[in-house]
């Protein structure tokens, strides 16, 4: 929602529907596979009203139900494809990404800030599959991407604090920077060089840079990569070969965003 824009009354929100979402939610790459009581827990309803909003999930199809467990279907990709398919964004950078991308014969992707995560919205591999986080409708930590990190050096410094504030890095690898004065630093560097450039932290041999996407009033709207094996381009040949091909990218997306 636009910052500018009140917030909505409580009369005019469909509860049964954020519950619903949230149920959805619920269910990640760690936890596949729930039982209600488990739903109840991490959505915080009832054993009762989880149970209801199981059954509805699974009676439009986006559930199935075994074993007293409760699985999310590929039916739930609709709502991601959905976006996809009609929001403005990716249809705009998706050529200009392929083009960037076999360009330099690596892997290129476009993210937005969700929250504290990011989610990929549009990649191109160009041959060069070196990580599986780099497929529209992923989502990963903001703190230790490049994407990520450019993105929150665009937001104003008070929500940069707050993010800090409840951020609790990980160790993800053993290169993941979780200082939180560091990463502080290093946000704030993206934002000073026009870049970020983050080496082995979300996944050992994933080296990434990125830059960010403005629309033509100059605000921020998204960032974009390109990621390589560590193994065969060290960070410095990265800012010399990718950054210049990128930089020419953004600024062409600037005039249609």
């Amino acid at each position: 929602m636009d910052q500018l824009e009140p917030e909505p009354h409580p009369r005019d929100l469909i509860a049964g529907l954020e519950k619903g979402l949230q149920v959805i939610e619920a269910f990640d790459q760690e936890r596949s596979r729930l039982t209600i009581a488990e739903v109840a827990e991490r959505t915080g309803l009832t054993r009762a009203a989880a149970r209801r909003y199981l059954i509805t999930l699974t009676h439009l199809g986006y559930m199935r139900h075994e074993n007293k467990q409760f699985s999310l279907t590929p039916a739930v990709l609709r709502l991601g494809q959905s976006y996809l398919h009609s929001a403005r964004l990716p249809r705009i950078v998706q050529p200009l990404l392929y083009r960037l991308a076999y360009s330099l014969e690596e892997a290129a992707s476009c993210g937005v800030l969700d929250d504290d995560q990011l989610v990929c919205v549009a990649a191109v591999s160009a041959g060069r599959l070196v990580s599986t986080t780099l497929q529209p409708g992923t989502r990963v930590p903001a703190y230790c991407t490049a994407n990520g990190r450019i993105l929150l050096a665009s937001l104003p410094r008070a929500k940069v604090d707050n993010f800090l504030a409840r951020a609790e890095p990980e160790q993800i690898t053993s290169h993941t920077i979780v200082n939180k004065e560091r990463l502080a630093l290093e946000i704030a560097r993206a934002g000073e060089q026009g870049y970020a450039l983050v080496d082995q932290e979300l996944e050992l041999g994933l080296r990434t840079i990125a830059v960010p996407l403005r629309n033509f009033r100059g605000e921020t709207v998204a960032a974009m990569n390109i990621s390589v094996h560590a193994g065969r381009i060290s960070a410095g040949q990265m800012v010399e070969r990718c950054l210049p091909a990128m930089l020419k990218i953004q600024v062409e997306l600037g005039a249609l965003l």
